[in-house]
């Protein structure tokens, strides 16, 4: 054998190359050194004379290790960057991010919601969209489109993977690992749930290339007590359950390969079908209560509240679909800041076309009506001047200032002074 071909490039550290067909593309990525970024280029074979023939670049800080996925059709790769150590000290575990490089040279960093690590990050087998789960538990789960907006939120949930099927038309979030082992089942075209199966104690998990069946394990060296896998429809039901015997091991279990469109896409079901096993479905566990507690009413309250799934996709004005909760509560509050600065605005409007000499004037907006008597006039002025001085006080009262013994006593009178102020213009 002989050297085709290479691609001269200092402190390579990791390269990934495209599945698909001819011609094949490599993505190389370059740790940074000295101040200088990090980053990744994508090249497309033979072309390897410089940085001038790659097809794209990517520079990024904050990177100790990557990693690459290429979608299929080998058009663009999603990376994600790690550090070994988060300077904010907001994690233990370093900090991540995502970024999002296509061949025709376009780049971005996918901007996630939720503060905290980038657990799993899949490509859709269509190439046009992926899906990150991701943040301090309850993880988000998101869809986002090649321009790395956000399609669909799935809301939080106990979840650190995810799977599409070999068509691409069902999506399975779950939580394997330290979590229960909840599965979450979504048709991607209306992103409707199907099914929430769950599989405790799974160290693996893989569709059938006919898109419709899944695998789940429990192997060694992972764990190696309870070791089995169980067969399962997507709409939840549980096909088939093998344990093995309790002095062996399952070190791994996979399904038989088959070429590309071999098994047609079918359309989504959401009712189960039928199973000769009863259902997977463990009892839920129940908090401990202290034997004092235990004949009252729990209460409900919870350490986190979850996040509801959520469309992303622009509306249009004319929908008649319901919002949901999270976008109506945004709504009126948009609404309530927006009546609140109009509202501002009309009073300073009205304050400003106010002149001084009428803001100092009753509040009265017509003229002063005189009794024709000075005796009188002054006795009514003295007591508008009073429940004036009364009014300040009970201001700032409201504001939280202490007032004095006699200050208190003024505010007691006035209902006498308003009284005698009534009497004295209705004799007018």
């Amino acid at each position: 054998d002989t050297i085709a071909n290479k691609l001269h490039l200092q402190k390579v550290n990791d390269f990934v190359l495209s599945p698909g067909a001819q011609p094949t593309k490599v993505a190389v990525y370059v740790p940074g050194s000295k101040g200088a970024p990090s980053f990744v280029r994508l090249y497309q074979y033979p072309n390897f004379g410089g940085p001038q023939s790659a097809l794209a670049n990517k520079s990024f800080f904050k990177a100790d290790k990557v990693t690459m996925l290429w979608n299929k059709k080998a058009t663009a790769v999603l990376v994600i960057a790690s550090t070994e150590v988060d300077k904010t000290g907001a994690s233990y575990y370093g900090e991540q991010t995502l970024h999002y490089i296509a061949t025709n040279g376009e780049s971005a960093v996918v901007q996630l919601p939720k503060n905290g690590p980038i657990y799993d990050v899949v490509w859709n087998p269509n190439s046009v969209e992926f899906c990150a789960v991701y943040g301090f538990m309850p993880a988000k789960a998101t869809v986002f489109n090649l321009k790395c907006d956000p399609v669909f939120d799935f809301g939080t949930g106990p979840r650190n993977a995810a799977y599409y099927s070999p068509h691409g038309h069902i999506l399975v979030l779950a939580g394997f690992g330290n979590l229960r082992g909840q599965m979450e089942v979504w048709d991607v075209k209306n992103y409707k749930l199907v099914s929430k199966p769950v599989a405790s104690d799974s160290t693996y998990f893989a569709w059938c290339p006919d898109g419709e069946h899944i695998v789940t394990a429990t192997c060694a060296p992972r764990l190696r007590v309870s070791n089995g896998y169980k067969i399962w429809h997507y709409t939840g039901s549980l096909l088939h359950s093998h344990e093995v015997p309790s002095n062996e091991e399952m070190w791994q279990v996979s399904w038989q390969p088959f070429l590309d469109g071999v098994f047609p896409a079918k359309a989504v079901k959401y009712q189960a079908v039928p199973s000769e096993l009863p259902s997977a479905e463990p009892k839920p566990a129940q908090a401990y209560r202290p034997p004092a507690l235990r004949n009252k009413p729990g209460t409900s309250s919870k350490l986190h509240e979850d996040e509801p799934p959520q469309n992303m996709k622009p509306q249009s004005v004319s929908s008649d679909k319901p919002l949901s909760k999270t976008a109506l509560k945004n709504q009126r509050k948009h609404e309530a800041k927006k009546a609140a600065k109009q509202e501002a605005k009309a009073d300073a409007n009205h304050e400003s076309a106010q002149s001084p000499a009428s803001q100092n004037a009753p509040r009265s907006a017509a003229p002063a009506v005189t009794s024709g008597d000075p005796e009188v006039d002054k006795k009514i002025k003295n007591l508008k001047k009073k429940l004036k001085a009364i009014e300040q006080l009970k201001e700032q009262a409201a504001a939280g200032k202490q007032l004095e013994k006699n200050q208190l006593e003024k505010i007691q009178k006035e209902t006498a002074l308003l009284q005698e102020l009534e009497d004295l213009e209705l004799g007018l």
